[in-house]
């Protein structure tokens, strides 16, 4: 236990971190619980200073976590910040009911009675004004849709870890420009495909006047799903990054749909 330790940081709860079985009963932690543990402590290092400004801005901030699967991202920021602060709201989405269900109940355990779980596609989600909104590993699409969900809700602070990213890279099969060497293979395809996704992306919510940062969440010993995506919201609009996301949406022949449709 004593080795576990050294892997959380102070006043991270253990009954929590055994409850979402990161920590095992007896307080161990196998390889794979590190690295989702490093995962989710890089991220929550990554997101403070929006919190704190947050919190420093309103009274009752609301963080929204999309796509939130087992909800660790929610419970851990909750745990670290919004519980020592006594204000605050963590607010996770998800699809599948029975993961809803083991969230409310850990939550309840807990005493997180400032966490709300919504069963439902981040697309189809309802929610008043979000501060924070937060994606980490939604899969294709669910990424744009958390965009566009950070846009709808008037987010501030957007942080971003994408996933697996198909569709793009679809769409570059058919994409007869020029520079067809550049993906001719599938492995090429697949990450171009990737790439390009996450600079549009970037662009998009440059756009719509955010600042964007773009760099690593950890180690790739950790993750090789290891983008951050990280916007702050400075204006409401941009028109030069939006002339350079047609721009290059056209030359490419390929961007992703939600946002090449919302970008108008």
């Amino acid at each position: 236990m004593s080795d576990t330790l050294k892997d959380l940081w102070p006043g991270q709860s253990v009954p929590l971190l055994k409850a979402l079985h990161i920590l095992t009963h007896n307080g161990g932690l196998n390889a794979d619980s590190r690295r989702k543990l490093k995962q989710v402590q890089h991220l929550a290092q990554l997101i403070k200073p929006a919190i704190d400004a947050s919190l420093k801005e309103k009274d009752q901030p609301v963080l929204a976590d999309l796509g939130a699967g087992k909800s660790y991202l929610g419970f851990i920021l909750y745990d670290l910040y919004f519980a020592p602060a006594g204000r605050g709201k963590v607010l996770a989405v998800e699809a599948r009911a029975d993961l809803v269900a083991t969230a409310k109940k850990i939550a309840a355990e807990s005493g997180f009675d400032r966490m709300e779980f919504v069963e439902s596609k981040i697309a189809d989600s309802e929610a008043g004004k979000v501060d924070i909104v937060t994606a980490l590993h939604a899969c294709d699409t669910a990424t744009d849709e958390a965009i566009l969900f950070a846009l709808k809700h008037d987010a501030k602070y957007v942080a971003l870890v994408p996933c697996c990213q198909a569709e793009v890279a679809r769409e570059l099969e058919s994409a007869t420009n020029g520079l067809n060497q550049l993906w001719r293979h599938p492995i090429h395809r697949r990450e171009m495909g990737a790439h390009l996704t996450n600079v549009l992306r970037g662009l998009f919510l440059e756009a719509h006047g955010y600042k964007v940062r773009v760099t690593e969440l950890t180690g790739l010993e950790h993750s090789l799903k290891n983008e951050f995506i990280f916007a702050e919201r400075h204006q409401r609009a941009n028109p030069r990054a939006r002339a350079e996301f047609e721009k290059l949406a056209k030359e490419i022949g390929a961007a992703p749909k939600l946002l090449a449709e919302s970008i108008i």
